[in-house]
C-alpha cells in the first residue's frame, strides 16, 4: 500500500517537473541534437541508444576512414576558392564583360559563381563540421551515399574552375596576394584567436588518446601552426603599417567611362555625374568613323550600349569604325541603362525619375563633346585611342587626326594626359603641352623618352617595382579601383590617383582602412600571443585536471564495487549454509498442526502423541478424504505434554539415535500425507508468489514465527532424546 502511495507521489512529482520546463528543454534536449546532427549527416533519423567509444578508440569504419580526407580536401577547396572569389571583386565587372564578349548575353555571371562557391564551401564545411560533432559526441561516422557523390562532385567543380582560373585568369590570383598583404596583420590576429578555439577539442583527444602515435599526429602540427602564428609579425609586410607622418596623400580620382554606375557609360550624363562627386579628371575610349569623327564607345560592336538590334539588327556585329558619324548620331545609348537585364553593376543604386528619363535620352557623344566639358570644368583628362582596322581610311593616320581635333577644341595642353605610344614623336612635335603618359616601362625608358607618368593596372605594379618607379619621382595612376580596400591599398603605398567606376562611394573615405602604427601592431601582437598562452595552457590543465579526477573517481568507485562483490558472495555462502539446516516451509506455514505430519494416526493418540508413535508409517488408501467443515486451530505446545512425553514409555523400540537419523522417516511420513490430506488444509490462506514478493514481513510477524520455530524445535529434539534414552 505504501508502494503505491509513493508510486502515485513520485508520477505526480514528475508531472510538475515536466510543467515546469519550458517547451524548448522538453522538445530540444540533447537526444534530439544527436538525432537531428546524424540525421542531416548519415540521413538516419530514427533515434538509437548506443553505446559511447572510449576515447581514443575509432568510432567509424575503415571506408569512412578513408572518406573523411576527401569531405577536408572538398571543405578547403570550396573556402579557398570562395575567398579567391571574394578578394577578387573589384574585377566583377570585367569578368562579365569578358563573358559577354564569348556568350553574346550580358548577365551577372560573376555573382552566379560567387553564389555557386558560396553553397559549395558551406555545403562541404557544413558536413565538415557535422562529422566532428559527431567524433565529438562519440557516435558513429557513416556518411551517406549521397553525400559522398557530391563531396566528389565539389572537388571535381573546386579543380575545374581553380584550372580555369589558373590558365585563364591568372590575374585573379595576383589580385588575391595583393589582398593577403593589407589583411595579413587582421588574419594573423584572427588566426591565434581560432587556434585558441581549436585547442579545446585538441586538449581533449590529447589527454584522453591511449595511442603515443595518435597524440603525436595531432598534437604536433597544432603546436608547430601556433608556433608560427607567433613568429609570423617577423616576415609579415604590410603597406597600411606606417608611422602617420608618413602617410601620404589621399588619391586623385579619373572617372573610368565617367560615373558608370550613375549613368549610362561614354555619355555627357555620366561625365557630369562624375564631375559632380569631384573627380580629377575624366576616362574614355575613342574610336574614329568611317568619315574621321573622333566619338567615344568602349566596345568593338554596338549591340550592348545602344539601340543597333532595334535600328539594324543585321549590322550588330559589325565593327564601330565602319559606321559613318550620321548614323551613329541616330543611336540612343541610354534605353540599355535604365532595363534592369541589363545593368552594368550588380550593387547599383536606383536611379531618380530625373535621371531615368535624362538617361533614356543619352545620344553617343563625339570627342569634341568631352574636350568642352573638361575645358569648362577643369578637369583632366585621359583616354585610350583605339586604332582603326586595316581597310579604314585612317588606319596609318588616326593619332593626327586626333591630335588635330584636340588642338581645334581650343583646350589647355596641360589637361591632356596623352597616353597612345604610336606616333608619340609627332605629338610631342605637335603639342608639346600635353603630359605624356607611360605604360610599365623600365625606369631608364621612362627618363630616355622624358615620361614621368605611367598608368599602370594595380595588379602588376605591386609585383614590378613599385619601389624603383617612386625613387625616379614617377607619378603614377592605377587602374581599376573599385573596393575600398584595393584603394586602402594605394593610398598607403603614396599612389598619386586611380582610375575608378565607384566614385561615388570611394570620395567617402577620408581615411585608409586596415590602417595601423608600427608601435600599436607590437602592442596587439604581444597582448595576443600572451593571452593566447595563458588560455591554451589553462584548457590543457583544465582537461589534465578533470581527467585525473574521472581517473580516481572511477578508481573509488571500482574499489567500492568490489566491496560489495565480495561482501554480497560473503551473503550468499552464510544463506547457502544457514538454508541446510533450516526446518521444511510446510512446516513454518501458519498456522500448523500436527495432522499433516500424522495423518495416519488415530484421534488419541492425535491428541496426546508418544514418543514410539513418530516409527509408524501412514498407510495409503484409495478413499477420498472427507472434507473437513472446521477449521484447524493452530497446535499450542503445553508443559503437561511435554511431561507426558518424559513419562511415557515406548511400546515399539525404534532405533533412532540422533536427530538427524530420525529427521528423514519424519519427513518422508509427512510429505505423502500432504497429498492425501490436501482438503484439510483447505482453510490456509497461501499467497500467490507475485503477492508475496510484493507483502513486506513486518517485525511482529518475524518474532512470532521465530517463537513457533523454537517450540517446535524444542518439542522435536525433547521426543528424540526420550526415544533414545529408552533404546538404551
Amino acid at each position: 500500500m505504501f508502494k503505491k502511495v509513493n508510486r502515485v507521489q513520485a508520477r505526480s512529482q514528475k508531472r510538475r517537473r515536466k510543467k515546469h520546463k519550458p517547451w524548448i528543454v522538453r522538445i530540444f534536449n540533447h537526444q534530439c541534437y544527436i538525432t537531428y546532427i546524424t540525421g542531416l549527416y548519415s540521413c538516419r533519423w530514427k533515434p538509437k541508444q548506443e553505446e559511447k567509444p572510449r576515447c581514443g578508440s575509432c568510432c567509424c569504419s575503415k571506408r569512412e576512414q578513408l572518406f573523411y580526407p576527401f569531405l577536408v580536401i572538398s571543405s578547403c577547396l570550396s573556402v579557398v576558392l570562395l575567398f579567391v572569389w571574394i578578394e577578387t571583386s573589384n574585377e566583377y565587372s570585367s569578368f562579365d564583360w569578358v563573358v559577354y564578349l564569348g556568350t553574346g548575353l550580358w548577365f551577372f555571371w560573376s555573382i552566379l559563381l560567387l553564389s555557386l562557391f558560396g553553397i559549395l564551401a558551406a555545403y562541404s564545411s557544413l558536413l565538415l563540421v557535422l562529422g566532428f560533432l559527431l567524433i565529438w559526441e562519440g557516435n558513429e561516422l557513416y556518411l551517406h551515399w549521397c553525400h559522398k557523390i557530391l563531396t566528389l562532385l565539389v572537388i571535381v567543380v573546386c579543380t575545374f574552375f581553380m584550372s580555369i582560373l589558373n590558365i585563364y585568369w591568372k590575374d585573379k590570383w595576383l589580385t588575391f596576394g595583393l589582398s593577403l598583404r593589407i589583411l595579413a596583420p587582421y588574419m594573423h590576429l584572427s588566426s591565434i584567436t581560432m587556434m585558441v578555439i581549436l585547442s579545446w577539442p585538441v586538449a581533449f583527444y590529447l589527454i584522453h588518446l591511449e595511442k603515443e602515435a595518435i597524440q603525436v599526429a595531432v598534437g604536433l602540427p597544432f603546436f608547430i601552426i601556433i608556433l608560427c602564428l607567433y613568429l609570423v609579425p617577423l616576415g609579415t609586410y604590410s603597406p597600411c603599417i606606417q608611422e602617420k607622418d608618413k602617410l601620404g596623400p589621399k588619391p586623385d580620382f579619373f572617372g573610368h567611362r565617367g560615373a558608370p554606375m550613375l549613368g549610362p557609360e561614354n555619355t555627357m550624363m555620366s561625365f557630369e555625374k562624375a564631375v559632380e562627386n569631384g573627380a580629377f579628371g575624366l576616362e574614355s575610349d575613342v574610336y574614329l568613323s568611317y568619315d574621321e569623327v573622333p566619338f567615344l564607345m568602349h566596345d568593338s560592336d554596338l549591340r550592348r550600349t545602344t539601340n543597333i538590334k532595334e535600328v539594324m539588327p543585321n549590322a550588330s556585329l559589325t565593327p564601330v569604325p565602319y559606321f559613318t558619324w550620321d548614323f551613329l548620331s541616330t543611336l540612343n545609348a541610354g534605353k540599355w541603362f535604365v532595363q534592369s537585364q541589363f545593368k552594368p553593376f550588380y550593387n547599383m543604386k536606383p536611379l531618380s525619375e530625373a535621371d531615368r528619363e535624362k538617361a533614356m535620352h543619352q545620344m553617343i557623344p563625339k570627342l569634341s563633346d568631352l574636350l568642352e566639358l573638361v575645358q569648362k570644368e577643369k578637369k583632366m583628362v585621359i583616354f585610350d585611342l583605339n586604332a582603326p582596322p586595316p581597310k579604314h581610311p585612317l588606319r596609318n593616320t588616326f593619332v593626327r587626326q586626333v591630335v588635330s581635333v584636340i588642338l581645334d577644341s581650343n583646350i589647355e595642353q596641360h589637361r591632356i594626359y596623352w597616353l597612345t605610344a604610336f606616333d608619340r614623336q609627332y605629338v610631342k612635335s605637335k603639342a608639346p603641352g600635353f603630359q605624356q603618359v607611360g605604360r610599365l616601362y623600365s625606369t631608364e625608358r621612362l627618363a630616355k623618352e622624358n615620361i614621368t607618368k605611367i598608368n599602370v593596372d594595380y595588379k602588376k605594379l605591386f609585383y614590378s617595382g613599385l619601389r624603383d618607379y617612386k625613387a625616379a619621382n614617377i607619378n603614377i595612376n592605377l587602374y581599376l579601383v573599385n573596393e575600398p580596400w584595393l584603394y586602402s591599398l594605394a593610398w598607403c603605398s603614396s599612389i598619386h590617383s586611380v582610375t575608378t567606376d565607384n566614385i561615388q562611394l570611394l570620395r567617402q573615405i577620408n581615411h585608409p582602412y586596415f590602417f595601423m602604427t608600427p608601435s600599436y601592431y607590437m602592442f596587439m601582437w604581444f597582448l595576443m600571443d600572451g593571452m593566447s598562452a595563458v588560455f591554451i595552457i589553462a584548457i590543457f590543465y583544465f582537461h589534465w585536471w578533470r581527467g585525473k579526477k574521472k581517473e580516481k573517481a572511477l578508481e573509488s568507485t571500482s574499489s567500492e564495487t568490489d566491496n560489495e562483490i565480495l561482501q554480497r558472495g560473503k551473503r550468499k555462502n552464510q544463506e547457502a549454509s544457514n538454508s541446510s539446516i533450516e526446518a521444511p516451509s510446510r512446516i513454518l506455514e501458519h498456522p500448523w498442526t500436527l495432522k499433516p505430519l500424522y495423518p495416519a494416526l488415530p484421534n488419541k493418540i492425535r491428541k496426546h502423541p508418544g514418543p514410539r508413535h513418530f516409527s509408524v508409517a501412514p498407510k495409503k488408501k484409495d478413499r477420498k478424504p472427507e472434507p473437513v467443515k472446521e477449521t484447524i486451530k493452530p497446535l499450542k505446545p503445553m508443559k503437561d505434554n511435554i511431561s507426558q512425553l518424559m513419562s511415557s514409555k515406548a511400546v515399539e523400540p525404534v532405533q533412532t539415535p540422533t536427530w538427524s537419523a530420525t529427521r528423514e522417516p519424519t519427513l518422508q511420513t509427512a510429505l505423502p500425507a500432504l497429498k492425501a490430506d490436501e482438503p484439510i488444509i483447505s482453510s490456509m490462506e497461501v499467497p500467490h508468489p507475485t503477492t508475496q514478493l510484493k507483502r513486506m514481513p513486518t517485525i511482529e510477524s518475524l518474532q512470532e514465527s521465530s517463537l513457533k520455530m523454537d517450540s517446535f524445535i524444542s518439542f522435536m529434539s525433547l521426543s528424540s532424546f526420550h526415544l533414545s534414552s529408552e533404546e538404551n
